[in-house]
């Protein structure tokens, strides 16, 4: 297994974690459960870890696709730059869930706005990866891309030579 399968395996993970982490901390912040809260930190906590190996298995991912058809070197380094900004969140957001989750046995109350601040930051980490996501997508998926081409339409049918 080398870095481009790291990468396949690991890049939609953190989108998706955050997704529903969001998901769960709203459920446990309209419930003031505070276990429910910590659940979501958890999945945070997780995505991140995910989000860096991800981020860390692009550079070799970027040697094995990048003397493909199709493949520009414009898609490539666009895609990078935004992974740096998904990964600060990731870490950002990693770093108030850890506080969150330590802090969770205290009552709804008293952790309400570090919840507030950690729905925040999730909702913008999501933002950043889903952006990320979507950049890569056009790395190797071409007909996301505004510059894509079809390749013309042979008169031949199949079979015939």
């Amino acid at each position: 297994m080398d870095a481009s399968h790291i990468h396949l395996l690991s890049n939609h993970a953190p989108i998706l974690g955050v997704f529903f982490g969001i998901i769960v901390l709203i459920f446990g912040m309209n419930r003031q459960s505070p276990p429910t809260m910590a659940a979501a930190y958890l999945v945070f906590i997780i995505s991140a870890l995910i989000g860096l190996a991800a981020y860390f298995s692009g550079e070799g991912a970027e040697h094995v696709v990048e003397n493909l058809p199709g493949v520009t070197h414009d898609a490539i380094e666009e895609h990078e730059e935004v992974a740096l900004y998904a990964l600060i969140s990731y870490i950002v957001l990693a770093i108030f869930s850890l506080i969150g989750l330590i802090r969770s046995k205290n009552h709804y109350q008293r952790i309400r706005k570090l919840a507030i601040i950690i729905l925040v930051l999730s909702i913008i980490s999501f933002g950043v990866a889903a952006v990320t996501g979507y950049l890569g997508g056009q790395i190797r998926h071409t007909e996301l891309r505004n510059d894509f081409v079809a390749p013309a339409e042979s008169s031949e049918k199949p079979g015939e030579d």
